[in-house]
């Protein structure tokens, strides 16, 4: 059984290579390729588009009767996707693009006009120059002050990037921050002077001053005391109870407690104590025994 992949071939000692039978290819035979269209196209016969970069089966042929300074031409044969009406274009080497044949037309494309700008300007030039030392200088002199312009906007785009790669990123933060808190600042005294005036309207012109903690806490604790000694000494006795019910009701100002907002105390009117209930049933229960 032969081997299916033969590396070494045997030649026999009386093999001779020119009576081997020798493929002749014709000319004008046509290649089947796979290709992408190089430029967008639009049908002439149906009007459909057809974008760059959409692939087709081809088939390739060479140009016979034509070349560009011994450079093969190449003409491509496909169809259209709506009315399979078959489109050519060639190879173009002069401008390195492609031509449209038949059935078809090129889009409008920007940047060819650019380049055949550009060349139809360099070849105006090149006839000017021609036979004139003076235009020749002057056009150098043009070239050279350009490229100096253009130096100098690079190094000052270079000198920039240079500054701005030297900031210091915690410099940056540091800066952010202490400029909140400045403007932190500005909005508490802003938001106190606006409670002070509220508040002072609202209690129709009462004194209203600013306490510290210390203050506020060796307050608390006064008025803390001053309660205390108010419930000891208000609990009344019977001897009490029936002098009071003689020369009346004996009015007791109680000490309130400051209201402390933000900073602000205000201090509230004292008010006079109401009777309580066991000081009248002592009070008469006292009038029963004087009656027996």
């Amino acid at each position: 059984m032969a081997e299916r992949k033969v590396l070494i071939k045997y030649y026999p000692p009386d093999f001779d290579p020119t009576k081997l039978p020798k493929n002749k290819r014709p000319r004008d035979k046509q290649d089947n390729v796979r290709m992408m269209l190089p430029m967008s196209i639009r049908c002439t016969v149906c009007g459909n588009f057809m974008y760059i970069g959409t692939k087709f089966n081809m088939r390739k042929e060479t140009c016979l009767d034509e070349d560009y300074l011994g450079i093969k031409i190449f003409r491509f044969y496909f169809k259209c996707t709506r009315c399979y009406a078959e489109i050519t274009f060639k190879t173009d080497p002069k401008n390195s693009d492609y031509v449209c044949e038949h059935n078809g037309s090129r889009n409008y494309d920007q940047g060819k006009d650019l380049r055949a700008a550009e060349a139809l300007l360099k070849e105006k030039r090149k006839e000017l120059e021609m036979g004139d030392a003076m235009k020749v200088l002057e056009n150098k002199t043009y070239d050279s002050k350009r490229e100096m312009d253009i130096l100098d906007a690079l190094e000052e785009v270079r000198l920039l990037n240079r500054r701005e790669a030297d900031l210091d990123i915690n410099a940056v933060l540091d800066h952010v921050s202490a400029v909140k808190e400045v403007e932190q600042e500005m909005n508490d005294e802003d938001i106190a002077r606006k409670a002070q005036s509220v508040f002072h309207d609202m209690q129709g012109g009462m004194k209203v001053r600013r306490l510290r903690e210390d203050e506020d806490e060796d307050e608390d604790e006064q008025s803390d005391d001053a309660k205390e000694d108010l419930t000891t000494n208000t609990t009344p006795s019977i001897s009490e109870k029936s002098d009071e019910r003689q020369l009346g009701i004996k009015k007791s100002i109680i000490k309130s407690k400051p209201i402390v907002i933000k900073g602000l105390k205000v201090k509230k009117k004292a008010e006079p104590k109401k009777p309580a209930g066991l000081s009248l049933l002592g009070a008469y229960s006292d009038d029963d025994d004087e009656d027996e």
